[in-house]
């Protein structure tokens, strides 16, 4: 028989989200693969953990969609001019 503590708290282990709405971010290279350009995006919402990773709505200005990645995969775009 399974019994829960009536005074146990909610876990709040879910790992909060690095980036900001509006904040533009860039894919980070993977090993043995060479980016032809370093493309921009910029974060257009966050969405729920995913696997132990929060994920965001992301988008290009060169492209007319958007993509969905997780935070492992973004880093910020120190300069957005390069």
């Amino acid at each position: 028989m399974i019994r829960f503590q009536q005074s146990a708290r909610p876990r709040n282990d879910t790992p909060a989200h690095l980036f900001t709405v509006g904040q533009t971010v860039r894919m980070k290279s993977r090993t043995g693969l060479v980016q032809k350009t370093v493309e921009l995006f910029q974060i257009k919402s966050k969405l729920p953990v995913k696997d132990g990773s929060p994920q965001y709505r992301i988008r290009s200005d060169q492209e007319t969609h958007e993509r969905v990645t997780t935070e492992d995969n973004l880093e910020v775009a120190d300069d957005p001019a390069t």
